[in-house]
């Protein structure tokens, strides 16, 4: 609580003046309040009794002006009030959205999002409801108790003092209880910060949710969710009115007190009725001050508790930060160098294992391989979003830590594979490349991506809105405006990370030769897993599994016959329509297949028009587990990922499919179910094979059937197979 006051304090010093004519108002106030009762007894002792009926009017009078004195001073007080714990809320909300800004990836990585939005939400509501609500009145009930405290002793010590040695022990029950609500405040806020986390990707992943049917297990979740919410609040909350609810108690036992002991010493002439009255009132405000301050003190303690989850937040430092001496990097830039680079995220294993190669100025390089092979960190790496662990990373021979990280980005330019766009307008958006863009600039960038023309046939051009994330836009317009705004900066460096992986085949197509014309001056630096789009590229470097194992151009790495060339047999073979509505596959890609490759050529051939396309946007299920086995499934482009345990506790992602893999084979001969959810992560293309059509083929080549058969046993693991 102290801690809490303390920081509060801090954000207080810009606004001491206006602090300072605030306690001047509430000193008023509270003056008057004391004033109020104590006017009761010269009403009585010296103005009724008597009959000073003059007395009287005067004290009524200046009753009266004080009320309006003292209610104009309020009413001001208010406003002030008002104002500084706007000021004092927007500073801490700024604060903390600027220290974010400042984060590494490190922490966006191993943070959910829900947890770092209820700081700004419920952390900072309960704050915001501590500084305008709960410390007027706090401070209020702090001086009134003071000063009753000043009058009751003016008028009789001693009844004073037996009362006031009472009060204290008013307090102990708050005491006794601070800790356990403190830390029962502590998990009611983890709790909340859980159900934000889970609402905030519930929503996003809707799509998924009715694809997959999870609505029923997703509810059921979230009810065993709420449940030890529910658990959290109850406590929190009755170890709450608890606090609250203790000093009443002693207060009331108290208030007794005082009553019967000021009515025996007024009986006996020790006090005046006007005393007496008095005395009363005024102990009955101090008690009312007491209950304030007891009622306060839980929402004190909730705030306290969101305070400590923002400075957890403020005290985190940025893993990736500016050298104290900072160099410039030179222009232009000549060349990049990876020297021993060791890196790796969770330190249980390498993402990167002595990587070195070198990119020179101008040249077109792309980095291909498999699936969780470094390609991505390399990117990040180079952006530095993350510092090696080990080796350096040098542009022009100076290692990135000593290069401002604004420095460093301002040279490079970089088209994601799912390029966020904000809910504003496209030259908005556009202008987030770079914020001091003429009008002409824009304009040119948007030519250059081939976006111009579909911005102006817009109604309000480029003032359109995008909508939330982009969403009134479709991904090849996404695309193109990403591009854009990448070229807007003028790059000496264009990154493109997998681009273009998430689009269909003719908006692949478009974007590549934008692309290609966009390229010419620049270093290019391409991330995919789809080797067609870099066989031009001047230099190609392949990775596995943390391990730079090859690099050259295209022809040369085919020759090699080693991981490149696996990759490139795997997804060569298939032709697709201009319109990318149809594919095919060519026998001898046909015949790589373990399962087919017993096959004489001529039934290859007729089993190969057998096969149809099917098309099927990002997030949809392809298969269900537990759905029958009844079609043979080859990528002819696109992303899956492989689901276990789809609506269960044990729900995982057991692996991931690209361009040229295949699944389903047993469904070709057993009528098996699914034993796992396949589900798109890009727009796929996929050649099928129905189980009837494949066992009518085999009626007419009964002699393949046995010999398929083994193979499949020999080939195929049907518990890993969906």
């Amino acid at each position: 609580m102290l801690a809490f006051l303390r920081t509060i304090g801090s954000y207080l010093r810009p606004y001491r003046l206006q602090a300072f004519l605030l306690l001047i108002g509430l000193l008023i106030d509270v003056t008057f309040d004391a004033i109020l009762p104590l006017s009761l007894k010269f009403i009585i002792d010296d103005a009724i009794i008597p009959k000073n009926y003059r007395l009287l009017g005067l004290i009524i009078g200046g009753l009266i002006i004080g009320a309006i004195v003292t209610s104009g001073v309020a009413v001001g007080r208010d406003y002030f009030y008002a104002r500084l714990g706007a000021q004092l809320i927007n500073d801490l909300r700024t604060k903390l959205f600027d220290h974010l800004q400042h984060l590494s990836l490190e922490f966006y990585a191993r943070t959910p999002t829900g947890d770092i939005m209820a700081r700004f939400t419920t952390d900072l509501a309960a704050i915001e409801n501590a500084v305008t609500l709960e410390f007027p009145c706090g401070i209020l009930c702090l001086l009134g108790l003071c000063f009753g405290t000043a009058i009751l002793f003016v008028m009789q010590w001693k009844l004073a003092l037996l009362s006031l040695i009472g009060l204290p022990l008013c307090f102990l029950g708050p005491r006794l209880l601070e800790h356990r609500t403190s830390t029962a405040n502590d998990v009611l806020k983890t709790e909340q910060a859980s159900v934000s986390t889970t609402v905030q990707e519930n929503v996003g992943a809707q799509s998924v949710v009715k694809a997959l049917g999870l609505q029923s297990s997703i509810a059921e979740k979230f009810r065993q969710q709420m449940a030890g919410y529910q658990k959290a609040a109850m406590r929190a909350n009755f170890l709450g009115y608890l606090m609250e609810r203790t000093p009443t108690i002693g207060i009331l036992a108290f208030n007794l007190m005082v009553i019967c002991i000021g009515s025996i010493l007024a009986y006996h002439g020790v006090l005046s009725i006007g005393k007496l009255v008095t005395f009363q009132l005024v102990f009955v405000s101090m008690t009312d001050s007491i209950s304030g301050l007891t009622s306060v003190i839980p929402q004190l303690m909730q705030a306290a508790s969101g305070m400590r989850r923002i400075e957890q937040i403020l005290q985190e430092q940025p893993k990736v930060a500016d050298a104290k001496s900072p160099v410039e990097l030179p222009l232009p830039m000549v060349e990049i160098h990876f020297h021993e680079v060791v890196f790796s995220y969770a330190h249980d294993h390498l993402n990167l294992d002595h990587i070195n190669l070198t990119i020179p100025r101008g040249q077109s390089v792309a980095f291909v391989g498999p699936s969780g092979s470094g390609k991505s960190t390399i990117i990040n790496l180079l952006l530095r979003f993350y510092d090696p662990d080990g080796g350096s990373v040098t542009f022009n021979g100076l290692d990135l830590r000593t290069v401002p990280q604004a420095s460093l980005r301002s040279r490079i330019g970089i088209v994601f594979q799912e390029n966020f766009l904000f809910n504003t307008s496209i030259r908005e958006n556009l202008c987030q490349g770079r914020q001091d863009a003429t009008e002409g600039e824009i304009e040119a960038a948007a030519k250059a991506a081939e976006i111009h023309d579909f911005i102006m046939s817009l109604p309000q051009g480029y003032e359109t809105v995008t909508g939330e994330r982009g969403g009134r836009l479709s991904g090849g317009e996404r695309q193109r405006l990403a591009i854009a705004r990448a070229l807007l900066r003028d790059p000496e460096i264009l990154i493109l990370d997998e681009a273009t992986s998430a689009m269909d085949t003719i908006a692949e197509a478009a974007i590549n030769q934008t692309i290609s014309q966009l390229a010419r001056g620049r270093t290019v630096i391409s991330v995919t897993h789809r080797l067609a789009s870099v066989h031009g590229a001047d230099q190609i470097f392949v990775l596995d599994r943390g391990r730079l194992v090859e690099q050259g151009r295209h022809q040369q790495l085919i020759a090699l016959k080693e991981v490149y060339y696996s990759l490139w047999e795997k997804q060569s073979g298939f032709s697709f329509s201009h319109d990318g509505l149809s594919a095919e596959i060519n026998l001898e890609k046909l015949q790589r297949l373990p399962i087919l490759q017993e096959l004489a050529p001529d039934l290859l051939s007729e089993l190969a028009g057998l096969f149809v396309t099917e098309q099927y946007p990002r997030n949809r299920v392809v298969v269900h587990e537990g759905d029958p086995g009844d079609k043979f499934f080859i990528m002819a482009r696109g992303r899956v990922e492989v689901l276990k345990g789809v609506g269960g506790n044990a729900e995982k992602q057991v692996n991931r499919l690209e361009d040229g893999d295949y699944f389903g084979e047993i469904a070709l001969l057993e009528n098996v179910p699914r034993m796992a959810t396949v589900r798109t992560l890009a727009p796929c293309v996929f050649l099928t094979l129905q189980r009837d059509l494949f066992m009518r083929f085999l009626d007419r080549a009964p002699h393949v059937r046995s010999r398929l058969e083994a193979q499949i046993s020999k080939f195929l693991a049907p518990t890993d197979n969906p």
